[in-house]
């Protein structure tokens, strides 16, 4: 066992643990596109804290490890800055990616699983943001598969601007896509836009079979503006992202 995997592993059974405790109904799906062996880029959307635990939580019957590329704030962290490093995870630097950037190479050399999220921040109309280039990148960089998953319902529990709730038995979808190989010639950008097509598909069949509704009109944040709910169109998300982000010294690029 890799030195990173007992508290990597000890930290899925905790939150395992409180997983069952708070009753979530996973639905994950596609869990077979996942690969039981040998390196991938695994791109994630972006629409609540939790994200990278359930992901995390989902590749448990491949076993196997994600380990994700994360902000560097988050890792300057009490506590927490430990259990990621001990995890494996891969500090980011949104000024200068290129550290990270390196290491996630090296980590997909060793035959590890990469986690990416290629909005870089959380999205607040929960629909999916314009992708950086990293996922692609690291995918085409060493011709490995590129995996995308899709995460709906986990919002609900944590997420942007003070939403939160202990509310029992939320259901999380889980979606799991086929995993996207480099063709030969394609560039960069042309494979992250074929990632973005397919993870628009994997959100919009998962927001469809979702089985909760609002319970109220003042229930309705969770959902996409061109879903009846209240969250903002993607254009008007984008700037109250660039306000927050700007609010605590952060950057975008």
């Amino acid at each position: 066992m890799p030195k990173s995997d007992r508290p990597y592993r000890t930290v899925v059974r905790i939150f395992g643990m409180l997983f069952r405790l708070m009753g979530y109904r996973f639905d994950v799906r596609g869990i077979e596109n996942l690969p039981t062996s040998g390196p991938a880029v695994v791109a994630g959307n972006h629409i609540g804290f939790l994200d990278f635990t359930f992901i995390g939580y989902a590749a448990r019957p491949r076993k196997r490890l994600i380990r994700f590329m994360a902000k560097r704030a988050v890792f300057d962290l009490p506590v927490v800055s430990w259990l990621m490093r001990a995890m494996g995870h891969i500090p980011v630097d949104r000024t200068s990616g290129s550290r990270a950037y390196r290491q996630g190479l090296r980590l997909l050399d060793e035959g590890q699983l990469v986690g990416v999220f290629p909005e870089a921040t959380i999205s607040r109309s929960w629909l999916l943001k314009p992708f950086k280039r990293g996922a692609a990148g690291l995918a085409a960089n060493r011709g490995v598969p590129l995996v995308p998953v899709v995460v709906w319902g986990g919002h609900r529990i944590y997420t942007v601007d003070g939403h939160r709730t202990l509310r029992r038995r939320m259901p999380v979808t889980i979606a799991v896509g086929e995993a996207l190989l480099p063709a030969d010639g394609e560039g960069v950008d042309e494979l992250s836009a074929r990632l973005h097509l397919r993870m628009e598909a994997l959100l919009d069949e998962a927001i469809t079979a979702y089985p909760d509704t609002p319970r109220d009109d003042d229930d309705r944040w969770w959902l996409p503006h061109d879903r009846g709910g209240t969250a903002p169109d993607p254009e008007t998300a984008a700037v109250l992202d660039r306000e927050a982000v700007a609010r605590i010294g952060d950057s975008f690029e």
